[in-house]
């Protein structure tokens, strides 16, 4: 998710689950090519497995940032297909490109050609007037022959003109049935799905259809609901069950961070929702959010506001 699931973030969501599947921001092609390669795609090694979602269309380009992903040492290469902000489909990427589904297999095929890595696809059930069964069918099985790994299925279309990003997560219907028969239909595809998806339970549900699920918003607003669910979906003991003993885990890389520069206020966003629905809770987010990026703010800040919820 764009300025939310950074370096940071994915290490601080690896403290509460040692099972799942990260991913990066959404990243482009363009900023690999030409822009700073380390502060974009440098990470932890605590966060393996992690995978690297590339915003893109151009295949040719595309396989030479697959590349230079597989040398940074991630895990997977995803790309997006599926967010329907203004500013991604001025560059002719993300939702957009399921209208052009040859397009997208192309880039599939050429991704694959350059690493050894496993190549996926995230992307909605449809587009604008460009959303029937069939139309989705196609797009899938195009994917399918180009030789992508998995297809990650936000279970709902986008409207690329009328709706916000936001508006674009939660007014289109979801249409989980549509992806509980794809996988029918492909069933040698492993298929996982996305949308509006918010506790471990509904978490089990799905995968008695499908063969994962991906969290976005929920665990980035609520993080603590990750707590349980090494145990609960891995059959494997928590990571940690006690918001306190994650922050205290936290706090080494944060300053570790910060004694190369890194501001408390870039990471405080992230651990900003731990205390979700617990008592006091208010009063740590307003503490963190009117300290954080005060001069000479550390790792105190965190400290005191942790005070109020104890």
């Amino acid at each position: 998710m764009l300025d939310c699931t950074d370096r940071h973030d994915r290490f601080f969501m690896r403290l509460l689950s040692k099972h799942i599947l990260l991913y990066s921001e959404m990243i482009t092609t363009s900023a690999i090519m030409h822009g700073d390669r380390d502060y974009l795609l440098g990470f932890d090694e605590t966060e393996h497995p992690v995978v690297v979602q590339l915003g893109g269309s151009d295949p040719e380009v595309l396989s030479q940032t697959a590349k230079i992903c597989e040398d940074y040492g991630y895990d997977e290469i995803n790309l997006n297909v599926g967010c329907p902000s203004d500013r991604v489909q001025s560059g002719a990427f993300g939702a957009c490109l399921m209208a052009q589904p040859e397009l997208v297999a192309e880039c599939v095929v050429a991704m694959k050609s350059a690493t050894s890595l496993p190549v996926t696809v995230k992307h909605r059930t449809g587009i604008d007037d460009q959303d029937s069964w069939d139309e989705l069918v196609k797009f899938i099985q195009l994917q399918v022959d180009a030789g992508v790994d998995a297809l990650i299925i936000h279970a709902r279309k986008a409207w690329l003109s009328g709706l916000s990003p936001k508006q674009n997560r939660d007014i289109p219907p979801l249409q989980y049935d549509w992806v509980y028969k794809l996988k029918q239909m492909f069933s040698d595809t492993e298929i996982i799905i996305n949308g509006g998806i918010k506790t471990l339970q509904q978490c089990q549900q799905h995968l008695q259809h499908v063969d994962g699920v991906m969290l976005g918003r929920e665990p980035y607003a609520n993080p603590f609901m990750l707590a349980n669910l090494d145990a609960e979906l891995f059959g494997d003991p928590a990571t940690s069950v006690d918001r306190l003993q994650i922050l205290q885990k936290f706090y080494p890389y944060i300053e570790s961070h910060m004694s190369k520069g890194m501001k408390l206020s870039h990471v405080i966003r992230h651990i900003i929702g731990l205390f979700h629905g617990q008592p006091n809770g208010r009063l740590w987010r307003r503490y963190l959010s009117e300290n954080s990026f005060k001069k000479g703010a550390g790792i105190e800040v965190i400290q005191q506001a942790a005070k109020l919820v104890t």
